[in-house]
Parts: structure tokens; sequence; C-alpha cells
């Protein structure tokens, strides 16, 4: 092997003394600068996880306080408008079905919960089969539905047309507030209808089988009476599709658009 004799070269004692002058003037310059960053950022955010899941907590708490208020006069101005103009107001029927009046009555409540983290799970165990996911939640909600539910709610907020289920990792994200398990979902209705809706359901089958695989969380109840909020959020939609027709899209001027180029119904 040929050698290369400027790989093995050194630099001379005075300029090796000039460069490692200049290295240690950089590095304190970096240092300070570092230093100073920090400081000020301290002042500005939280520096660990705890503190920023307290400070956005704390914003999402008042957030969700300014919503509130503005539903709250939202609400105020519609009752205007429909004492103004009778023949538009929701009929009590249909208030109940997008549930804008509070309910009670017998029901059944299913509860969910992860699995205990135990070392004998069989190996073909992922560690995503341990937890409840919304999928799971989903499915006990449509059979819910199926079984002839009049009113559903999850941690007590009343189930509705616009109604997200939102799950990261085993939280619960549910009208702008974040739930850990166990979930909780009730139904008001036959009784005898709704369990056999959740037994007769392909993807609670499912889930039962993790149930004694895994040992996942299960509770079914039967209760003699639930009560059951109104929904006071927003109901409102911008796009919607009927069965078999075209998707319809809200269109300012006032008509619903269709597809039709002309804006017609």
């Amino acid at each position: 092997m040929t050698n290369h004799r400027h790989r093995a070269s050194r630099l001379r004692p005075g300029r090796s003394s000039l460069a490692l002058g200049l290295v240690g003037v950089v590095a304190g310059v970096l240092f300070s600068t570092n230093a100073t960053l920090f400081s000020q950022a301290t002042e500005r955010q939280p520096q660990n996880l705890q503190e920023l899941v307290r400070a956005e907590s704390a914003r999402l708490e008042t957030t969700n306080a300014d919503v509130t208020a503005l539903r709250a006069d939202v609400d105020a101005l519609l009752s205007e408008q429909a004492a103004a103009n009778p023949e538009t107001a929701a009929s009590p029927e249909l208030a109940f079905a997008a549930g804008r009046v509070a309910v009670a009555g017998p029901g059944v409540e299913v509860r969910l919960w992860d699995a205990p983290q135990v070392s004998d799970v069989p190996d073909d165990v992922r560690v995503d089969d341990l937890v409840v996911h919304q999928q799971d939640l989903e499915a006990v909600i449509n059979a819910l539905w199926a079984g002839g539910a009049e009113a559903v709610t999850v941690q007590g907020h009343r189930v509705t047309a616009t109604t997200a289920i939102r799950c990261v990792g085993n939280v619960l994200l549910l009208d702008g507030s974040t739930y850990s398990p166990p979930y909780e979902v009730a139904a008001i209705g036959d009784q005898d209808e709704l369990v056999s809706g959740l037994m007769s359901s392909q993807p609670v089958q499912i889930y039962l089988q993790y149930v004694d695989a895994v040992r996942l969380g299960w509770s079914l109840t039967r209760e003699s009476k639930i009560e059951m909020p109104s929904y006071d959020g927003n109901l409102s939609v911008t796009y919607a599709r009927v069965p078999g027709d075209e998707p319809i899209t809200l269109n300012p001027a006032g008509t619903a658009d269709q597809g039709d180029p002309n804006g017609t119904a």
C-alpha cells in the first residue's frame, strides 16, 4: 500500500496553539449563546412533558369554556329565530332525533378497558391487542344502534350524527375532552333487543374473543333508568350524501348543490 505522507502530517507547534485558541473562543461563544437561548425559552414555555400537558390542559379548558359560551349565544339566537318563524322550528321528534333534548329510560351500559400487563400472553399477541381501540368503541355503538337504541352516550356525552370519536393510543378524544379507560357506552331502549344487537355483532364477537384470550375488559349491565343530557354542540354540516343520491354541499346562496352546474336541487 502506498504511504500518503500528507495524511500523517502534523501541524507545526505555532499553528497548533493558534488553532486551539481559535476553537476555544468559538466554543465559548456558542456555549454562551445556547445558555442565553435556553434561559429565554425557560421563561416562555415548559421544559418537561408534565408541565406542557398541564399548560395545554389549562388552555383547552379555557377554550372549551369560550366555546360553551358561544354555543349558548347561538342557541339563544336560534330560539329567537324559531319564535319569529314558528313554521320553520324543529318538531319535537326532530329535536329528539338530533339529541337536542335530555332523555331518561331503561337500557344497558357497556364498559371496556385495557388488558392488564401480563407476562404469559401468547406469542402471536401484539401490544396493540391489549388496548381498547377506536374501532372497538364504534363496534359497540353501531351494535346498539342496530339493536334499536333510542339514544346513546359515550363517557356521558350524547352521541349524534356529527359526533366524532377519535383514539390516540389508549386515550379517547371526544368533544374537546380526553378520557382514559375504562370507557362507558350507554344506550336507552328495549334491553333484550339491545343485548341481542350486541351479541349478534361480528366485530363485538371478535372483541369478546380477545376478552377471553388476553383479558381485555368487558362488562354488560342492564340499568332500570339511564339519564342522558341533551347535546348542546354544533349540528351543522357542510357536506352530506343521501344514500343512492349525489353529494349535497352547502350553498351560500341558499340552494342545494347536488352536482347541477346551475346550483338547482
